[in-house]
């Protein structure tokens, strides 16, 4: 993954852009990492696995909850009784 600084990539961000469509671009600012610029297509397939991952954390916990008594009715009462 190549990098350059946060002021070439400003002086050439049609370059880095482009650059971006092929493998994503570390950004440094004062020899920091501050941004990775990626393709759409990239970002969208990082999105999609973000998703995918709170899916199935939200799975596992449901099913985890369920197993140990926790039940919609339940849940209703635990929430009403908290206001």
């Amino acid at each position: 993954m190549p990098t350059v600084s946060a002021t070439h990539a400003k002086q050439n961000f049609a370059a880095m852009v482009d650059a971006a469509q092929r493998e994503p671009v570390r950004i440094q600012r004062h020899e920091r990492e501050v941004a990775v610029l990626v393709s759409a297509e990239e970002y969208e397939k990082i999105r999609q696995m973000r998703v995918q991952e709170l899916l199935r954390f939200t799975e596992e916990t449901s099913r985890y909850a369920e197993s140990q008594g926790m039940t919609d009715g339940l849940l209703e009462q635990l929430l009403a009784n908290k206001g």
